[in-house]
């Protein structure tokens, strides 16, 4: 009787572990959609475009974007959560939606670690504090000065409340002891778009996004959010010169649902690994001044536990709330 009891229970195991190792033995065999929480044009936007590039051409099978902006990525990050674990939606995501919302939103959806399975940290985006060219100033030491002769004359756009481009000069202000004005916008894309047309004055934004603009003369480059100046660009100062300590930069990952199956995960670590030693994408990296920086599954999980203690305590100094 024990025995057959036993044959019973390893057929039941079987059958339930045979549909998920036949999805992952043949998977990838149609197109997978990657979200990306923001509008097109952002950072987060060109690395989502690059990952679903170079991973469509490892896996066989076309990768395809589609963008679900608003509310600081939450809109997109939920899209993920309710999809299907079956590796035919991923994600890339930075910060914002997954570490930092967390500490914004008391009745947020989703949580990173509970409903997402983080697949791989992809790059560090270095930072840069920009001015529009009519603001009279051409450092941070300026930009301070002249926002303690005019208290809350000063404004900046940003992506959206929590965003990286709001924290990080909601954390200067706080550091410097300065008013500045908080517009937020939906999305990196068009926040930058309104410190071109001059319809806000500063923005603290990646250098990516805005090394284009400060080339052509259309920015002014105050900072860069680094520890040190970036051995690309040493003319520009680091905010840390006249902020000592100060250092904030955004970083992106693939994620997938929770449950994805473990060799599905496994494999688009791996082929993500591959990517980003590429020459080619070295390269775009380099003259992009984005900083590859992979953590394979397990170690990304680790480190947005640390990034969520962090920003939690972080963000309730700052005393910042979502909208």
């Amino acid at each position: 009787m024990r025995s057959v009891l036993k044959n019973v229970v390893v057929a039941i195991v079987v059958a339930c572990l045979t549909p998920a190792l036949t999805t992952a033995q043949t998977w990838p065999n149609k197109p997978i959609k990657m979200i990306v929480p923001f509008p097109a044009g952002g950072g987060t936007d060109f690395i989502g475009r690059l990952a679903a590039k170079q991973l469509g051409d490892r896996l066989g099978q076309q990768v395809f974007v589609d963008n679900r902006g608003g509310a600081n990525g939450a809109i997109g990050a939920q899209a993920l959560m309710q999809s299907a674990p079956d590796g035919y939606t991923i994600a890339a995501i930075s910060d914002g939606p997954t570490v930092i919302n967390p500490a914004l939103y008391e009745k947020l959806a989703y949580h990173p670690l509970r409903d997402f399975v983080p697949v791989a940290m992809m790059i560090k985006f270095p930072s840069m504090l920009t001015a529009h060219p009519s603001v009279p100033v051409r450092n941070v030491a300026e930009l301070i000065a002249l926002a303690k002769a005019k208290p809350g004359t000063l404004n900046y756009s940003s992506g959206g409340t929590g965003n990286f481009s709001h924290l990080g000069l909601e954390l200067l202000a706080f550091q410097a002891g300065i008013k500045l004005v908080h517009v937020p916008y939906r999305g990196v894309a068009p926040a930058t778009m309104a410190l071109l047309a001059g319809d806000v004055q500063l923005m603290y934004n990646n250098v990516a996004t805005a090394l284009e603009h400060v080339r052509a003369g259309k920015m002014v480059a105050l900072a860069v959010g680094e520890a040190q100046r970036l051995s690309a660009l040493p003319d520009i100062p680091a905010i840390a010169e006249t902020i000592p300590g100060f250092e904030f930069a955004a970083w992106v990952g693939v994620f997938a649902p929770a449950k994805t199956p473990r060799e599905i995960v496994a494999r688009m670590s791996r082929e993500t690994a591959a990517f980003l030693k590429d020459p080619e994408v070295l390269k775009i990296f380099s003259d992009q001044q984005i900083v590859p920086s992979y953590r394979d599954s397990e170690d990304f999980a680790q480190y947005i536990r640390r990034e969520l203690d962090k920003w939690a305590g972080v963000i309730k100094t700052l005393g910042i709330k979502g909208e």
